[in-house]
């Protein structure tokens, strides 16, 4: 992935982040520790991020266009619903070690908490009569199916999982 100047100490702290979570527990990775493996003062992380915390919600934000919310056609079509799905679910197995390592961490929470505000704000901007419920339905079964195929590895077939997902979904 390309990044302009001004972002490569926010990638590499990110990068810092997932590399000390795959060595060790979430709960034990300092802000001092992140900085020294970036490569920064931790004056320099604290320019970009308040928190770990903030370093995650930095990266599901910072690769948004990758994911659904920044598809720029309304699906018309059972076919326009699988393409999206099959980009995601693509995207998601290419991005599979964060996700990993989050989980691991028991730190999920924050890729529902990303789909629900995501889903939300994109049916109030192009379904706003849709029902209200109707946007955590979505986040709720794209996240509890994008976590049961992480952990069989991603090893089901794409295609056939966005088949299934828009199945289940999609009513002619």
């Amino acid at each position: 992935m390309e990044y302009a100047p001004e972002e490569y100490t926010r990638h590499y702290i990110v990068q810092a982040l997932f590399k000390l979570m795959s060595e060790y527990r979430y709960d034990k990775i300092t802000i001092t520790d992140i900085a020294e493996k970036a490569g920064v003062g931790r004056a320099t992380f604290y320019r970009y991020f308040k928190s770990k915390e903030d370093v995650i919600n930095f990266y599901f934000e910072h690769n948004k266009k990758q994911f659904v919310f920044q598809q720029h056609f309304l699906p018309r079509c059972k076919e326009d619903y699988i393409e999206i799905v099959t980009d995601v679910l693509t995207l998601f197995k290419k991005n599979k070690e964060p996700f990993r390592l989050l989980r691991g961490a028991r730190l999920e929470y924050f890729y529902l908490d990303y789909l629900n505000k995501n889903f939300i704000s994109k049916f109030q901007n192009q379904y706003p009569n849709k029902n209200q419920y109707a946007p955590y339905l979505y986040a709720g079964m794209l996240f509890n199916i994008s976590m049961a195929w992480l952990d069989n590895d991603c090893d089901q077939d794409i295609s056939a999982l966005a088949d299934m997902i828009v199945n289940s979904i999609y009513f002619e």
